[in-house]
């Protein structure tokens, strides 16, 4: 029996780790690669939207690319925001044979839970080029009080 010289590289794991990670990303790539074809056709569209928060407020930012602001309805309810709407398909595609959908339209419609230090009586809202921006004001017992505190 002859004997071979091993010439192998040592293990690695995290080259090991790194494939792993690769090939999963693949798999899920190609499973959900027909995804936003899928929804679009299904009528299915959740707007994206931001929620940043200041001493003063809570700023909720939604892209409604293609909406009228007559298509749009923002109500809250509780300590439910809700933001629903619908955008229109401006033409009809009356072939069969579409190369690609991506472009979402039909109703949608966005909740989010607002917290109970919110003036919902002063919420306000300005849309402008397909943004909303909502504006939800802190009470003011919320918002932070700096108190001096003198050393002695």
């Amino acid at each position: 029996m002859a004997l071979i010289k091993w010439r192998g590289k040592e293990w690695d794991p995290f080259k090991e780790l790194l494939d792993l990670h690769r090939e999963t990303d693949s798999l899920f790539d190609s499973s959900f690669a027909t995804l936003p074809d899928r929804l679009a056709r299904e009528g299915v569209w959740v707007p994206s939207v931001d929620v940043i928060e200041d001493k003063d407020n809570i700023i909720i930012t939604a892209d409604l690319p293609g909406v009228k602001q007559s298509d749009m309805d923002i109500s809250v309810v509780g300590d439910t925001l809700s933001i629903k709407g619908e955008r229109k398909q401006e033409v009809e595609v009356k072939e069969k044979h579409s190369h690609r959908i991506e472009r979402f339209y039909g109703s949608f419609a966005r909740t989010l839970t607002i917290p109970d230090y919110v003036d919902s009586s002063k919420i306000s809202a300005t849309y402008k080029d397909g943004i909303l921006k909502l504006k939800l004001p802190k009470t003011e017992k919320a918002k932070p009080k700096q108190i001096k505190i003198d050393v002695k």
